[in-house]
Formats: C-alpha cells, sequence, structure tokens
C-alpha cells in the first residue's frame, strides 16, 4: 500500500515544503508517494489555466474574483481528486506546505478508512484577527476558513470526481476553499490534532502542526511554539534516515 499526499509548492518556501515532506516521511509506517503541486508544471499540462497578477509588492491578487492570493497553491490545491484519480488512488491527502508532521501519516489515512464520506478535515472555528500573514501577503477572511489546508479526499468518491480542472479555473475562491462542492453531510471532521494551527489551537502535542501565519523560516516568526523542532528537523533533512519509505515522485 503506498498513500498518496500532495503537498502546496511556493517557489518562495520550497525550505518550508522540504521540511513538510522529510516531516512525513520521517515518520511514515508505509510507503507514502508525495507530490508538489507546482502551478507552472500544471500549466503546462493543460490542467490548471487560472489566472492571477502580482502587484508591485509582490501581492498575488486572484483575476477571477479579485481577491488576494497568499500562495502559489491557493488553488492548485484542488486538482487533487483529478490527479489522484489518474493515479489509482482511493484516498489522497492536501496539505499546505507549511505543516510539520509530528506523527504517522498513516494513522491519519485510518481515520478515512470505512467512513464513507466524501472528504474529511479539521472543521476550524478560525476568525483570523490580523490583517496580513505570510510574510507581509494579506489575510484573506471567508468561510470555513482553513478546513481546506489539509485535506482527506475520497477521489473515487461522484462529488469529488466531479471537482474537474475546468471548475478549479473558473469558480470562485469562495467556493472553492468553502468545499461548497461537496454537500455538508459529506464532510467528515477530523481531530484538530492534526491540523494545529500555531498560535490559535489548543493543546501542546499536536499530530500535525500549521504555521498557518508564518513559520520559522521567515524573518519575524523564528521563535513561535513548535520552531525548535521545525529546525530540528531541518538540520537532519540533509542526512535522512536509509529506511524512508518514499515512492518514486
Amino acid at each position: 500500500m503506498t498513500l498518496r499526499v500532495y503537498i502546496g509548492w511556493d517557489s518562495r518556501e520550497d525550505l518550508a515544503y522540504q521540511v513538510c515532506r522529510y516531516s512525513i516521511l520521517n515518520r511514515a509506517s508505509v510507503p507514502v508517494r508525495i507530490v508538489p503541486l507546482k502551478h507552472r508544471e500544471l500549466r503546462q499540462q493543460a490542467l490548471f489555466w487560472r489566472p492571477w497578477l502580482t502587484e508591485g509588492g509582490g501581492q498575488m491578487i486572484d483575476c477571477i474574483d479579485g481577491r488576494p492570493m497568499s500562495t502559489e497553491f491557493a488553488f492548485t490545491r484542488f486538482l487533487v481528486p483529478h490527479l489522484a484519480l489518474q493515479d489509482g488512488a482511493d484516498w489522497a491527502l492536501f496539505c499546505d506546505c507549511d505543516f510539520l508532521f509530528r506523527a504517522d501519516v498513516k494513522a491519519l489515512f485510518d481515520l478515512a478508512q470505512g467512513s464513507g464520506y466524501a472528504a474529511m478535515c479539521v472543521k476550524h472555528a478560525h476568525e483570523p484577527r490580523d490583517g496580513e500573514k505570510m510574510d507581509g501577503c494579506q489575510q484573506t477572511v471567508y468561510r470555513r476558513k482553513n478546513w481546506s489546508s489539509l485535506m482527506l479526499l475520497n477521489v473515487k468518491h461522484p462529488d469529488v470526481a466531479a471537482l474537474t480542472p475546468e471548475l478549479v479555473s473558473q469558480r470562485s475562491g469562495a467556493w472553492l476553499h468553502g468545499l461548497q462542492w461537496l454537500p455538508d453531510e459529506a464532510i467528515g471532521a477530523l481531530p484538530e490534532s492534526w491540523n494545529h494551527l500555531v498560535g490559535h489551537s489548543p493543546g501542546n502535542d499536536p499530530k500535525a502542526v500549521h504555521f498557518t501565519n508564518g513559520g520559522p523560516w521567515m524573518t519575524g516568526y523564528e521563535n513561535v511554539p513548535f520552531a525548535d523542532e521545525w529546525r530540528h528537523e531541518h538540520a537532519f533533512l540533509q542526512n535522512p534516515r536509509p529506511s524512508l519509505r518514499i515512492a518514486a515522485e
């Protein structure tokens, strides 16, 4: 059994992606195939053509609904059902690159087995107060904020398989990130420990840490909670365990 994991990739945050990837592989008890979602490659494959523009200060603006974007993978995450279905998967995981996994990702997939849900996520009631995040990017507020930052997707479920590349490049951000492409009853709840929002979520022993407002690889965020663990993971990144269960990417 090979688990399929898709991680959002941003050209400004390759280091965050590398550490996230390593933290998954370093703890996995089964083979894992990890795929970075690079929008330029997806555009070359004619799977993604959603336009955006970049303002002088570096802020990206989505041209479909005119709202700010904080990452290059703001919308490519919704291509995971199409990509994973083509790959023959039953369930697939998406997560942002600013995660640090502290537990075996197989345990997360196990929560979905036999559930019958179309998707599962942590159902945060998160209303950010700050106007900025991610090194100066504008903070956007929408229904079900952060639900889409980590999603287990039942890619063969008809409601999930119906999320086509055409819809991903045409529908509004609120519709996509708010999971309005699914009936409410088709969305299962994951424990908050699998998407622990640093500075917002309760508890001090989460299974997956999400540096949603900024991580220790960014100036000004060097001392956020779990920063030392992130640096520890980064230190071992260049010398991984020989037994890492890594499938061909």
